[in-house]
Parts: C-alpha cells; structure tokens; sequence
C-alpha cells in the first residue's frame, strides 16, 4: 500500500494537470463518469493515502488500496479503474485503485493538520489524540489513520526502530519523551522516506523491515503479524524496550 511520501510524489507530478479541462474519461469504475467531462481540474492534492483531484463542487479521492498504481501520460495493459484524458493527448491513469466523489470543499472532510506530511500538520494535537487511547497498542496506533494520516507499515517498523519501542507496547505506558519521540519520528521519517524514494534508493535504508538481523546488537530480528491491524512487524526484542502499564 502507498504511504503517504509516495502520494506526495504522485501529487507532484500530477500537478501540471491542474487548470486543464477533462476531455476523456474512461475506466472500469462504478461512479459517474460522465459527471467529469468538461470539467476543469483546479488542483491536485493529497492527504495521507489519499489523492485528491479537486474540481469546482466535488473531488475526486483516489485510494490506491494495496496494489494501486497510476501512470502519466501513458498506459499500462489491462483496462484502468479511471483514464482521464486531456488536451494534446495528455492523460492520467489509474489503476487497481478505489475511486469516489467527495462532495464539497474539501476542507470541510479532511483535517489537513492530521497529515504527516502537511505543512500544518499538528504534533500537538496527535499527542493530545494518543492520551486519549491509553490502551492501544504502538504497532495499531502508527497506523490509524485518524493520528497519523500518511504512516503506513513501513514507516511504523522503521520508527518504532529508530526510538526502541517495541510494538506491543500501550500508549498510556509510554515515557513522556517516547511519546514526544513517536510522533516526532513518525514525521521525521515521513520526509527521510520521501527524499529517500526520490532518490531511488528507499529499500537501501531500512534497517528492520523486512530484515533479519538487528543492525544494533546484530541479534535475529523477530517477526510477527501483530495488533488488530494484524499488519507485519519486524522488531529486536533486545532493543526494542516493551512498556506495559503494570
């Protein structure tokens, strides 16, 4: 599943549709499509997981699910959940993916400062939001999507590394400072993905997901599908510290 770096990455070089009139449309998708011909495309943005194509009363929301992808200004095989086609025969394809109308501004669906990876977002709110489930553990609380929009399993693994929290543990149990570090890494991570994906060389700087050995004490790594997320989890039981309430 796309975390939300590589939405960014497909929000920017997606953004030279904006302003450009919908001339085409196509695609496997159940929603309306004639709805978007003629319509103009005033912005792309994105939050969390979510792409958004913004037009005048609606947008678009493209959720890229487990397998998504999309491809600019060409195809892949197969039919597309949704082609978008534009002047000079310009087009925006996207694939294996959900796709649904958000009525409205969509200001008033989304909360810009929840997104990891937004200008506005807000550590403190998130904190605030993480006191107030206690007893949900790390390895779920990373994922959800309503604290921290964008943080995907990747980057749950790879922070919970980088501040030596293991994934079973509660939130209420957290030391003040882990607290502040988890949504702190949880941002800081964001970008490291982010730059680190733009490069072509994202894989190259996991240091447990997916592993085996820990690089800290070189011990086995441990995996485990754990939570209600049930979502893989690569974690050192040595380095990684497990804070229960007693």
């Amino acid at each position: 599943m796309p975390e939300g770096p590589s939405l960014v990455i497909a929000r920017e070089l997606a953004a030279g549709f904006a302003g450009k009139k919908v001339l085409r449309v196509e695609g496997n998708t159940t929603i309306d499509k004639d709805r978007l011909l003629q319509q103009r495309l005033i912005a792309v943005r994105s939050w969390g997981k979510h792409l958004l194509l913004e037009f005048k009363g609606f947008s678009l929301r493209i959720h890229f699910l487990m397998f998504g992808t999309y491809r600019i200004n060409e195809r892949k095989e197969g039919p597309s959940r949704l082609g978008l086609g534009f002047a000079r025969g310009q087009e925006l394809n996207f694939y294996t993916c959900s796709v649904r109308y958000v009525e409205g501004a969509l200001d008033d669906t989304y909360d810009w400062a929840g997104d990891v990876m937004a200008d506005s977002w807000d550590a403190a709110k998130a904190r605030r939001k993480l006191r107030a489930m206690p007893g949900t553990l790390v390895c779920d609380v990373l994922l959800d999507q309503d604290v921290f929009a964008g943080v995907g399993n990747i980057i749950k693994n790879e922070v919970l590394f980088r501040i030596r929290v293991h994934p079973l543990s509660t939130v209420g149990a957290l030391p003040v400072a882990r607290l502040r570090d988890l949504v702190a890494q949880a941002r800081e991570y964001s970008f490291d993905f982010l730059a680190w994906k733009k490069a072509f060389e994202l894989k190259k700087h996991w240091l447990v997901h997916t592993k085996r050995k820990c690089p800290n004490c070189e011990g086995a790594l441990t995996k485990a599908y754990l939570g209600k997320t049930n979502r893989r989890s690569f974690f050192c039981e040595t380095c990684q510290t497990k804070h229960v309430s007693s």
